[in-house]
């Protein structure tokens, strides 16, 4: 199975798939967006990441994988 995101930009286009799903041809999961999991989060913990922060930290795995990856190709 594929899993595949799609950004809707004519509201036709969600009937279309409405009606490809009642053919048990696809699946529908509506998945919340990053912003609207961040702003759950923080309403219910006190010490959330802001968006800065988890980009730094991402970044910041990205690099220590790409300098592994080049140090063991030299």
């Amino acid at each position: 199975m594929e899993s595949l995101s799609i950004e809707i930009i004519n509201p036709k286009a969600k009937m279309l798939l409405r009606n490809l799903a009642a053919m048990n041809l696809i699946h529908i999961k509506n998945q919340p967006s990053l912003a609207s999991m961040l702003a759950t989060l923080r309403r219910n913990e006190a010490q959330v990441p802001s968006l800065e922060e988890i980009t730094q930290e991402v970044e910041l795995v990205r690099q220590v994988r790409y300098d592994r990856k080049t140090q063991n190709h030299h």
